[in-house]
């Protein structure tokens, strides 16, 4: 998980995200502007909409990789993901900056799962909404999941990348940090698929490798030309949290001390 880019939508498209939103926050009943969000969304949000083929055009540009999930960064990101829920948020289910790209695993997981720091008492509470249950406005208060497009997840995130390769809260355990990071991790089941963590393992030694490739070429003086594609090709890499990571760590791991003191350059990459 890692901090995505910014970008702007297309300027038509921007007005039209607009256009819609403000329909629905035109409705005085907040259980009415819930219902119209979720049959908007889900009429609007179609190969054959063009404002949505601009939303999804501009989200694949600022995915990691070849167009890969914003929150787990493996599977091939194919839907629209609102960060805070529609459900819970009409007023948001149009909002530009509430869009994620993610993969059906990372969205169906979430799903309405959604948790706030009370106004009231300050501490975490999940607000999901049940089925069935009256359709009211949510408790206000802050945002506990990390958000991608506004903060940068690996201010609150680590990686074991000696054993586990687990995504570690960084914050104590008594801290606000530590509850959003732990909460995000659990949401989002970045530790409980397995293949999750075994692609994070792999990712390690490959880059560990294209780094390696890229020094024993600069030793025999390679122009920078051919250097310069090596460089790209490890930056366009699946999980790019674990590059991330070693470049935090390589004081800390012999092995990746030595590779960085001979591409002290790749610290900047």
């Amino acid at each position: 998980m890692i901090r995505l880019p910014q970008q702007n939508l297309p300027k038509n498209a921007q007005n039209q995200l607009n256009t819609w939103q403000n329909e629905i926050n035109g409705l005085k009943d907040y259980a009415a502007r819930v219902a119209q969000a979720k049959k908007a969304f889900a009429q609007r949000n179609k190969p054959k909409n063009s404002t949505f083929r601009q939303v999804r055009q501009t989200l694949t540009q600022m995915c990691c990789a070849a167009r890969r999930c914003g929150y787990c960064e493996d599977s091939v990101a194919d839907e629209v993901e609102h960060i805070k829920p529609k459900d819970l948020y009409p007023e948001a289910v149009f909002v530009w900056e509430n869009y994620l790209y993610a993969c059906g695993q990372c969205n169906g997981g979430k799903n309405n799962k959604y948790a706030v720091f009370s106004d009231k008492t300050g501490q975490l509470r999940e607000i999901a909404r049940r089925r069935g249950a009256p359709v009211v406005e949510p408790e206000q208060g802050e945002p506990v999941l990390i958000d991608p497009r506004k903060e940068d997840p690996m201010d609150f995130l680590e990686i074991d990348l000696i054993d586990t390769f687990y995504f570690l809260p960084r914050y104590s355990l008594d801290s606000k940090g530590y509850q959003r990071a732990d909460y995000t991790i659990e949401v989002l089941r970045l530790n409980d698929r397995d293949y999750l963590v075994e692609a994070r393992k792999e990712a390690f030694y490959n880059y560990r490798a294209r780094l390696g490739e890229y020094i024993k070429k600069k030793e025999t003086d390679t122009p920078s030309e051919q250097l310069n594609p090596m460089i790209t090709a490890l930056q366009r890499m699946q999980h790019p949290t674990i590059w991330k990571e070693m470049q935090r760590q390589q004081q800390l791991l012999p092995e990746l001390k030595k590779l960085f003191e001979l591409a002290p350059e790749a610290l900047t990459w």
